[in-house]
């Protein structure tokens, strides 16, 4: 990580050819205090509400103490970008808002961080990582107000001793005089009041960088504010929105509902004048129909006299075979009476038939026992 580092700051300059993450550079030379993995977000800048992702999977967030500037650090790298180089403040606030995700607004940057972890235990633990850190910074910066103003008092008290070491010089004579007349003394305490005047300049210098930092800090704050107050407005107007959006989705609602209605309605009509016109189509069916039958009617009209003649005809040849039938029907019944008396007759015959069959079997009986009576008689003999 630590050559990916060196690459970046190799790769990436400023307009001044200085690199952009030089700090980081130094801060890599030694071992991050905790390191996680974890999805990196940061606020749109222009909504001030919608996340935007910085890092197209999960990558290393680890958190760095710079010795330099005595600050910590969150530092992390996506391939040859830096994506989180965000100084740690007292002032600065982790905020856990979901099971696995959470966000620290960092006023330097003015961005607002997002981390989105794999489960939430890494997110506690990063929390409780951020708290300890922010202790650590908020204890480095009293301990660096401490040093600042003992070097003040220091150079103070330098300032009120160097006129009387002046007034002993011109009493006892030329500097170089005084110089080799007090001896070591006099060339530590020159040395000390370098040393002092130094740190003055460089307490000078940390002072308008501070003020200028805590300048850009009111700055960054004041914006802030006002996109929360622009986010707090655009929440009212939103709220407001979404009643009338929620009213016009009923209206819509409603009027789809009577829309609806209507189409069934009209569906019902479409129907009805389907099956209208299915039976007028019957109807003109039928009517052709009938009309062929009245033409059919027509045509054998003309045929009716002629019909009727041989109706006449017909009437009269029905009359004589009436006529006829009367005379077959006398002949039926003399021919009934003449079979009735063949069929007495034919029973008189069955009679007398059975009659001389009844003697013809005697007269066979006699005969066969007449036969047995000469058998038995030829037997005999």
């Amino acid at each position: 990580m630590e050559t990916q580092i060196v690459s970046v700051c190799l790769n990436l300059t400023h307009a001044s050819s200085v690199c952009c993450c030089s700090d980081i550079c130094k801060q890599f030379l030694d071992q991050p205090i905790y390191t996680t993995r974890a999805h990196v977000f940061q606020i749109d800048p222009n909504t001030k509400k919608n996340w935007v992702p910085a890092s197209k999977q999960a990558v290393t967030v680890s958190y760095f103490y710079d010795s330099s500037r005595n600050s910590y650090r969150i530092i992390s790298v996506d391939g040859s970008k830096v994506i989180i180089n965000s100084t740690i403040t007292p002032n600065m606030t982790f905020t856990k808002t979901s099971q696995k995700f959470g966000q620290w607004a960092d006023s330097r940057a003015n961005t607002v961080f997002g981390l989105g972890f794999a489960s939430e235990q890494q997110l506690s633990k990063f929390a409780e990582k951020f708290q300890e850190v922010k202790e650590a910074a908020k204890l480095a910066r009293d301990k660096s107000q401490e040093t600042v103003e003992t070097l003040s008092n220091h150079s103070q008290e330098s300032g009120r001793e160097t006129p009387s070491t002046n007034q002993a010089s011109s009493i006892n004579g030329t500097d170089d005089e005084k110089i080799s007349s007090v001896g070591p003394e006099a060339a530590l305490l020159k040395s000390e009041n370098e040393r002092l005047k130094s740190a003055i300049e460089l307490s000078n210098t940390n002072t308008k960088k501070w003020e200028t930092e805590l300048q850009t800090l009111r700055e960054n704050n004041a914006r802030l504010v006002d996109a929360l107050q622009e986010s707090s407005a655009n929440v009212e107007t939103w709220k407001k929105q979404l009643s009338v959006c929620k009213e016009e989705s009923d209206t819509l609602r409603e009027k789809i509902k009577d829309l609806e209605a209507q189409c069934n309605e009209a569906d019902q009509e479409k129907q009805k004048n389907l099956q209208l016109t299915a039976r007028v189509q019957e109807l003109e069916a039928e009517l052709q129909d009938k009309e062929q039958e009245l033409e059919n009617l027509r045509k054998q009209a003309e045929i009716i006299p002629q019909l009727m003649a041989e109706c006449e005809s017909i009437t009269n040849k029905l009359q004589a075979a009436e006529t006829k039938n009367q005379e077959l029907e006398g002949r039926v019944e003399g021919l009934q009476g003449d079979i009735d008396d063949s069929r007495q007759k034919q029973g008189n015959m069955k009679v007398e038939l059975k009659k001389f069959m009844d003697v013809l079997d005697g007269k066979i009986d006699e005969l066969h026992e007449f036969r047995q009576g000469l058998s038995k008689l030829g037997l005999d003999n």
